[in-house]
């Protein structure tokens, strides 16, 4: 299988990582610990090398613990440390009432990463984003802190989670950024514009929520009843009748190149943005082996030049309603 690399930071990850939030966080009540565990492992076994969590990625329990997202991840690829690139986040917390909280103080960052690491069963991380921008803290504060953290041997490279050309430009400045991770799908192209800073400075971009949540694998629809208030799905605006009506021509579109690359619509999804550009790698979740595997698979599909083309033209007259607080037409 061919390999990607993480920009400057020249990490070399499998095409397609496994994003492992849903497993506690965001897509229905946590999974058991032991089931997330074997999850994880299955996934390394069948060829992914890039694993991406997050401190701030847990979940209530049936018994009113938490899950953490970092523990079932960290417990998954002990033993493996030297085969695997494990990225994970700070900055961000969820709180009771209060939604979600930004905190990149030096402080802050100091104290997530040594509980990332613990939680992670590990002495560094290959890859630490901030996860949200912090309006109250400079970017090249946060580089600054990075940098130590670099420097100490904590962490490997470091990157930045939805963040725009001036943001990225200051902090790359002070030390330098291998990767952007922005949401990223056919129904969310509203990063596009930054791609030329991305090649200019040697960023690659990780791709969040390749397939606008789920919706552009056609496994799920607005009639789909997600798991109540731990599955975040509910109420997004692709998943309602409106959204599924304004995204059917391009779920037609995304059906006949399936059918013609004897793919599924997820690989399309997927293979559209790998055969994009050759530093962008996606990295979709699922809870399911057999979906992990047909995601990997998305990596041996080959769209022309011409078929890329084809689904951007469409996607340019189309205005496609998706979770994230932007119109997707350019």
């Amino acid at each position: 299988m061919n390999t990607r690399i993480l920009g400057k930071s020249g990490i070399e990850v499998s095409p397609v990582g496994m994003g492992c939030m849903g497993l506690t966080h965001a897509s229905g009540d946590p999974m058991d610990d032991a089931d997330a565990v074997r999850v994880i492992r299955e996934a390394r076994e069948m060829g992914y090398t890039l694993f991406d969590t997050a401190e701030c990625y847990i979940g209530e329990r049936a018994d009113g613990s938490i899950a953490h997202n970092e523990d079932v991840v960290g417990a998954a690829l002990e033993g493996h440390r030297d085969e695997v690139v494990i990225a994970t986040k700070f900055g961000v917390a969820h709180t009771a009432g209060r939604g979600l909280v930004m905190d990149s103080s030096a402080a802050t960052v100091r104290a997530s990463i040594e509980m990332s690491l613990r939680r992670l069963r590990t002495d560094h991380v290959d890859l630490y984003y901030q996860h949200r921008i912090d309006p109250k803290v400079e970017p090249e504060e946060v580089a600054e802190t990075v940098a130590a953290l670099i420097a100490e041997g904590k962490v490997r490279a470091w990157g930045i989670s939805e963040t725009d050309e001036g943001y990225l430009r200051r902090a790359n400045a002070v030390c330098p950024v291998a990767v952007v991770q922005n949401r990223y799908s056919m129904m969310a192209r509203w990063h596009e514009p930054l791609f030329a800073a991305l090649e200019e400075l040697d960023v690659a971009l990780v791709a969040f929520s390749p397939m606008a949540n789920g919706f552009l694998t056609g496994v799920y629809s607005s009639k789909t009843q997600f798991e109540g208030r731990q599955d975040f799905r509910t109420g997004m605006p692709q998943y309602t009748g409106a959204g599924e009506k304004a995204a059917a021509p391009l779920t037609a579109l995304v059906a006949e190149l399936a059918a013609a690359h004897d793919a599924t619509p997820a690989q399309i999804s997927l293979a559209w943005m790998l055969c994009k550009k050759p530093w962008i790698v996606p990295i979709p979740g699922s809870r399911k082996v057999e979906r992990l595997r047909e995601n990997l698979d998305a990596a041996n599909v080959a769209l022309s030049a011409e078929e890329v083309a084809c689904v951007d033209a469409l996607l340019d007259t189309l205005e496609l309603p998706v979770f994230g607080g932007h119109a997707a037409a350019n």
